[in-house]
């Protein structure tokens, strides 16, 4: 994998006309390496670790993106982190900074696992990434979940893939 190259995303495989089909395979157990990476950084107010305005957030912050003209045709992701249980940060990759917004770059080793299943299973999921960061002799720095369609469109494909990211030590 190159440096700051994610798994390219096949936006016209869209039945829904909101997020496109998810194809694990080129995110399972893989290592990513970012170096400066650019995302647009928003948040949500969560209550209990469950984000209460993700949809407005989402398009809004997706509005921007495409009006600045930040937003790639082959390349996506949105990474999710909860500093608290009050408060989610939302990382989505750009293809430039955004003027005036909150332009963020990533940088480090990242570990990654693929789920499936109900957001009700995060808490198993951090317990096994853990483990598999630990099986690849590293030490998680820091989790991101990249939670790869919306409920409506998780529905619709009959999956609810999500992307564990560790940046490790």
């Amino acid at each position: 994998m190159n440096v700051n190259e994610l798994p390219k995303t096949n936006f016209k495989d869209n039945e829904t006309e909101c997020c496109p089909r998810f194809y694990p395979k080129h995110w399972d157990e893989q290592d990513f390496i970012f170096e400066d990476k650019l995302f647009l950084k928003a948040t949500t107010i969560n209550f209990l670790h469950r984000p209460l305005n993700m949809g407005s957030v989402m398009k809004k912050t997706w509005k921007k993106i495409v009006d600045a003209k930040a937003d790639s045709d082959a390349e996506f992701a949105l990474l999710s982190y909860d500093p608290s249980p009050w408060k989610g940060e939302h990382y989505f990759t750009t293809t430039k900074e955004v003027p005036g917004e909150e332009n963020v770059r990533l940088s480090g080793t990242f570990l990654t696992k693929v789920f499936e299943g109900p957001y009700k299973e995060a808490g198993r999921w951090i317990e096994e990434m853990e483990n598999y960061v630990k099986s690849r002799d590293r030490e998680m720095d820091k989790l991101y979940f990249y939670y790869t369609t919306c409920p409506k469109c998780a529905k619709h494909y009959g999956k609810n893939f999500v992307v564990g990211f560790a940046r490790v030590k």
